[in-house]
């Protein structure tokens, strides 16, 4: 943990030269009111060029079982992130992460994948957009599957717009399957920078993109 800094005083500018120097925000737990700073010492990162998509994975999206939106419920998507489960005992969203990032929604620079099975929101992930880099921020599912097939079409739509770097902040068991690796504060921040310089569209893909459209650029080196 670095830091804690009074949640009042962080603004949603603030909040992006934060991830613009590679700092992110975190609490203690959803009832802590404070926030504090975090610059790993090893950063999480999914190489785009370099995403494993597993033949399980591909047959779910494949076959048209879920449905994916973008942008379409925040609100939902954050509260489906900051909900115990069965493995996630304790939350770190506070009503203050709600609303920073919830502005940032709707400034157009916080982006969520929403994955639904029917009419039912069965996962999602939710995430900071600039420049070249996007900055995953949590992921949730109540069906199986669901929040990796949300991390399939957000690695298949950052491809498509020209994305260089997906920042996961750590390594955890569930990312690696993926690829993810830790690169040291050093390194990461040479990454950043880069990224920085560049310019993603977020919304090059179209949002009814198809399940072979997606697994098509999943599939392609570039």
């Amino acid at each position: 943990m670095g830091r804690e800094h009074d949640a009042h005083l962080v603004t949603p500018d603030l909040l992006l030269r934060a991830y613009e120097a590679g700092i992110f925000p975190m609490a203690e737990s959803a009832d802590d009111p404070g926030l504090y700073w975090i610059e790993p010492k090893e950063r999480g990162i999914i190489p785009l060029d370099a995403f494993h998509l597993p033949k399980s994975l591909a047959k779910t999206i494949r076959s048209g079982r879920f449905t994916i939106a973008i942008d379409r419920d925040f609100d939902a998507v954050i509260a489906g992130c900051a909900a115990e489960g069965p493995d996630r005992r304790q939350t770190w969203i506070n009503d203050r992460i709600r609303d920073l990032y919830g502005a940032l929604f709707d400034q157009g620079v916080v982006h969520t994948v929403e994955v639904h099975e029917g009419e039912r929101l069965a996962g999602g992930l939710y995430g900071v957009s600039l420049g070249g880099a996007f900055f995953g921020e949590s992921m949730f599912h109540t069906v199986r599957d669901a929040s990796k097939v949300a991390l399939a079409y957000l690695v298949a739509r950052l491809k498509k717009g020209g994305y260089v770097l997906l920042d996961t902040q750590f390594v955890t068991p569930h990312l690696s399957q993926f690829g993810a690796v830790a690169v040291r504060r050093a390194r990461y921040r040479r990454m950043l920078a880069n990224a920085l310089d560049q310019s993603g569209t977020f919304t090059a893909l179209a949002d009814d993109a198809s399940p072979e459209t997606i697994l098509a650029i999943l599939n392609s080196s570039a």
